[in-house]
């Protein structure tokens, strides 16, 4: 069993960065891709970025590709979403997710775990 709390949403304004954090719980972290999916009002969630449990491997989507960097500490059991030249439409409740199976999976599906969620707002 995987637990995860995200941290650092808020409020910032476009062009401005923010640092999310997720905070794992259980042994077996490490063994775990982890990623991040967002979901703004009225939409569907989307997938972010993930990252290999070896951290040698990264998937950005499209929107955000250049602009985010996910990173993890094995460590720590933390990951992380460093959010860049925000823009409006990033605006969204982002939540982390562990899965054991695939290296880099895309799709909320092959997700085991996840957090509730931090809330980011982008003004423009």
């Amino acid at each position: 069993q995987v637990q995860l709390v995200e941290s650092g949403g808020g409020l910032v304004q476009a062009g401005g960065s923010l640092r999310l954090s997720c905070a794992a719980s259980g042994r077996t972290f490490s063994s775990y891709a982890m990623g991040w999916f967002r979901q703004a009002p009225g939409k569907e969630r989307e997938f972010v970025a993930v990252i290999s449990w070896r951290s040698d491997s990264t998937v950005y989507a499209d929107s955000v590709k250049g602009r985010f960097t996910i990173s993890r500490d094995n460590t720590k059991n933390m990951v992380y979403l460093q959010m860049n030249s925000l823009k409006p439409e990033d605006t969204a409740v982002y939540c982390c997710a562990a899965a054991s199976r695939g290296y880099l999976p895309t799709a909320a599906t092959r997700y085991d775990y996840w957090g509730q969620g931090t809330q980011v707002t982008v003004s423009s």
